[in-house]
């Protein structure tokens, strides 16, 4: 029987060999480059918003970083149980390559766990308004990131559903689809965002001047849009047909889907520690006035930018971890994982270079320098750019990890982890010094560093613990 690849089909004939080192090197750079396309792709609709929100004006822009807070660590949360699709399956064709029946059920258990998790965030993000005042927030800016956000909360269901959807594909190694609906979906967004947020002029002259709520109205659409985009390729795509992935969607699964929610409560706990320490900066810089909060926006808009290449090199590491521990093969899980972890140190150190050299280029991307009225935000921008710059390397080296060690089925101690770094360390040193010693958005960016800086370091460790004893056991053959 000839060699099968990863969807089933035979394998090439004739190909020379590789070196193990340069094949995976290849691998990853393969599975990982859509991967981090989709990851900037998608951000792209997030920095989209945020320049017109800028445009709009400072507050409107101070409103929204709240309102995006909120939405996006509860989102985070979601994304937690969805990404167990993509190691789950990874692992099932590891064990049997070709496999249909893992892949559909995972997939629906995965679709399953988004909606079920949807409605209740869903609802509480209503309430956005009375609980940024309730927590002291000042009321203008509080009402108004109220009102954005009975817009934007639509998003969060079609998005969810479509980053399940996006793992499935990831692990049978056609991410290609989901980067066309998301790369579908940029241009959709920003067309819709200027038509429906700005007033008309001789460049739209049919704008509606629906102001931030016309801005969380084309997330909404897009996000429909590249979720029913992405259901329509998997309907028709021959190589994708054959897996069936919608048959029965409506079965619940109830043994399943406890699988997927006792992998993925660990990683929403672990998302939602790391999204929290950034939410929880977000709301502190609104305590300290629109400027800071304004520039804090524009830094965490940099370094989530950079932050979704090694995001996207983690999703692949889950993917190709996922197949060698599938196969019981302990040096490939070892090598996957150095060659994702050199991957994003590389790129992560060349983004600390730029940030540190050209701060203000990159601050007229998300604000009109020239306006009076944000004079006051380019040098405090400048400065928590640097500090981004001081933890970007080990922001990257984190998030590979993590996804290292899921592709392990390794959640629960990379969540404790998580958990002390941040909320144990980062947060607490990052108030004592912002209110304590007077920094005040100083201290918050030097309690990020020092979060990171440990959460990076421990989670290397962890890896290093667990590939020692895997690199024992003999592989069990396949890919």
């Amino acid at each position: 029987m000839p060699a099968l690849d990863l969807a089933g089909f035979p394998a090439r004939e004739g190909a020379p060999l590789q070196r193990p080192w340069l094949r995976e090197l290849r691998a990853t750079l393969a599975l990982s480059g859509p991967l981090v396309l989709i990851n900037l792709a998608q951000h792209g609709l997030i920095m989209a918003d945020v320049v017109m929100l800028g445009r709009l004006g400072a507050g409107e822009l101070a409103a929204a970083t709240l309102a995006h807070g909120l939405y996006f660590i509860l989102f985070i949360g979601g994304i937690g149980l969805t990404s167990t699709v993509a190691p789950l399956i990874a692992e099932a064709l590891g064990r049997m390559a070709g496999a249909t029946d893992p892949v559909r059920r995972t997939l629906r258990a995965g679709l399953w766990a988004a909606t079920l998790i949807a409605v209740p965030m869903m609802g509480l993000l209503w309430y956005t308004g009375p609980l940024l005042a309730a927590i002291g927030e000042p009321p203008a800016l509080a009402e108004a990131a109220g009102a954005y956000m009975r817009v934007l909360q639509w998003a969060m269901w079609p998005a969810l559903l479509f980053m399940g959807l996006r793992g499935a594909l990831a692990a049978l190694e056609r991410p290609g689809w989901a980067l066309a609906a998301s790369l579908a979906a940029l241009p959709l967004n920003v067309a819709l965002g200027i038509w429906l947020a700005f007033p008309g002029s001789e460049a739209f002259p049919a704008g509606l001047g629906l102001g931030m709520a016309g801005v969380g109205l084309a997330t909404v659409t897009s996000a429909i849009f590249s979720l029913v985009l992405l259901v329509a390729v998997v309907l028709c795509d021959p190589r994708l047909r054959r897996y069936r992935l919608f048959h029965r969607l409506w079965r619940f699964d109830p043994v399943l889907l406890g699988r997927v929610f006792r992998l993925g409560l660990p990683i929403v706990a672990t998302g939602l520690a790391e999204a929290g320490l950034f939410e929880a900066a977000a709301l502190g810089m609104g305590l300290f006035g629109a400027t800071q909060l304004a520039a804090h926006a524009v830094a965490i808009q940099i370094a989530a930018f950079c932050f979704m290449v090694p995001n996207g090199v983690a999703q692949a590491a889950t993917v190709r971890v996922g197949l060698a521990f599938g196969r019981r093969d302990g040096a490939g899980v070892r090598r996957s994982g150095l060659v994702a972890l050199g991957l994003a140190f590389v790129f992560m150190t060349l983004c600390a270079g730029l940030q540190l050299t050209a701060p203000a280029a990159l601050t007229g991307l998300f604000l009109d320098l020239d306006a009076p009225s944000n004079a006051g935000v380019l040098p405090v921008a400048t400065a928590f750019i640097g500090f981004a710059a001081l933890f970007a390397v080990a922001d990257g080296v984190q998030s590979v990890c993590l996804g290292v060690l899921r592709g392990l089925q390794d959640t629960k101690v990379p969540m404790w982890v998580a958990v002390g770094g941040y909320w144990g360390l980062g947060v607490p040193l990052g108030a004592a010094l912002a209110w304590g010693v007077g920094y005040e958005g100083y201290g918050i960016w030097t309690g990020f560093c020092a979060g990171l800086f440990v959460v990076a370091a421990l989670l290397v460790l962890r890896w290093r613990r667990l590939t020692t004893g895997l690199l024992a056991r003999p592989a069990a053959g396949g890919r």
